[in-house]
């Protein structure tokens, strides 16, 4: 039976079958977030507007933001590494490694200033696959889901647009990140298992198969998913806060180095909520991807309830807000540089489409 044109258009996600508006021309769609011409908002006159480097919503905007989310997590957490390898054995080996600053000094004991970066490379692939997933499906679902719930819809229930948007990106993440996560625990959390990533792939395959890589995927779910629900929904929350109650002046008048200061701060605070609701997941990873055939009723009974909401919550909180800010500044300063917005600020309804332009 032939699909009309229409219900093709109800049933894709509008930048797939946009058709560009002229410029000058005040041709509107019903995207409910802002847009540049042609990919659902009011296209901006030359003479009124400098042209855009990047159409919003368009193939290339979310490749963009691809790029910018493999800059933002990948960096951040291999600059981090010496944090997450203490981290990982506190969880690990809590008897040997007490706290934050005997577990650095153990470290610096047994394995010297390099032991501090061991894991780096791993961390670096797989969080720079997560970040292009997380970012550019985030992107992707939340114009998706907005597009499906209509203008009014998406403005008045749009915490639950960057919540299903975050929980659909984040599943796609993970699937990337899963095989390095686990190596990198298993590199980190067992001392002369391997030197990195080159001879510990090959070592964990043969003990585990290739299955064993994802053998902490549903575990890495339920840390990741809650994180980054609470990750990007809190994130929109704050910076909209800071707009509206700390600034005087509109994001579309604030330079563009103060917005990127919104966006970090933002995103610290954003951070440390991010830290408390997955952390009994993330010591569920760290036990599983170090101990062979371990299970998660396994981790529970050694760790115990209480250990399992905090054991290296501390640290944990100062890694993840310091990780989840710059992340923020990092990703807004590419939008920046490739000549888009910056995330969030500005309620996603028509009307404030010309406003984001400018911001």
């Amino acid at each position: 039976m032939a699909v009309s044109e229409s219900s093709r258009n109800a049933l894709l996600p509008s930048f797939l079958y946009a058709v560009p508006v002229a410029a000058g021309s005040t041709t509107t769609t019903s995207s409910p977030f802002p847009a540049a011409a042609g990919f659902g908002g009011v296209a901006p006159s030359s003479a009124a507007e400098p042209a855009r480097k990047i159409e919003m919503y368009s193939p290339a905007f979310y490749a963009a933001c691809t790029a910018g989310g493999i800059a933002s997590c990948g960096l951040t957490h291999m600059t981090v590494t010496p944090l997450d390898l203490v981290k990982c054995n506190m969880q690990i080996n809590p008897a040997k490694y007490k706290s934050i600053s005997s577990g650095f000094g153990v470290l610096l004991k047994e394995q010297g200033a390099k032991g501090f970066f061991r894991g780096w490379v791993p961390t670096l692939i797989g969080y720079s696959g997560q970040g292009a997933c997380k970012f550019g499906f985030y992107e992707f679902f939340k114009k998706y889901y907005s597009d499906i719930a209509g203008p009014e819809n998406a403005a008045k229930y749009k915490t639950l647009i960057y919540l299903a948007g975050s929980a659909s990106a984040e599943v796609i993440a993970d699937v990337a990140l899963c095989p390095m996560e686990a190596v990198k625990v298993r590199v980190q959390t067992q001392p002369g298992f391997a030197r990195g990533l080159s001879d510990g792939l090959p070592k964990f395959v043969k003990a585990e198969g290739y299955a064993g890589l994802y053998k902490g995927i549903v575990p890495l779910w339920g840390r990741q998913i809650p994180y980054t629900m609470m990750k990007f929904a809190s994130f929109e929350t704050i910076v909209e806060m800071i707009y509206k109650y700390a600034i005087p002046a509109p994001k579309s008048e604030c330079s563009k180095p103060l917005q990127l200061g919104v966006s970090f701060a933002g995103g610290y605070v954003a951070g440390v909520f991010c830290a408390i609701v997955s952390h009994p997941a993330d010591n569920l990873v760290s036990f599983l991807n170090n101990a062979q055939g371990a299970t998660v009723g396994d981790a529970v009974k050694k760790l115990g309830l209480w250990g399992l909401f905090t054991r290296g919550l501390p640290l944990r909180i100062v890694m993840i807000g310091t990780l989840t800010g710059a992340q923020w500044g990092i990703y807004d300063a590419f939008k920046v540089m490739v000549g888009l917005p910056t995330t969030g600020g500005v309620a996603p309804t028509p009307a404030a489409a010309g406003e984001q332009l400018k911001g």
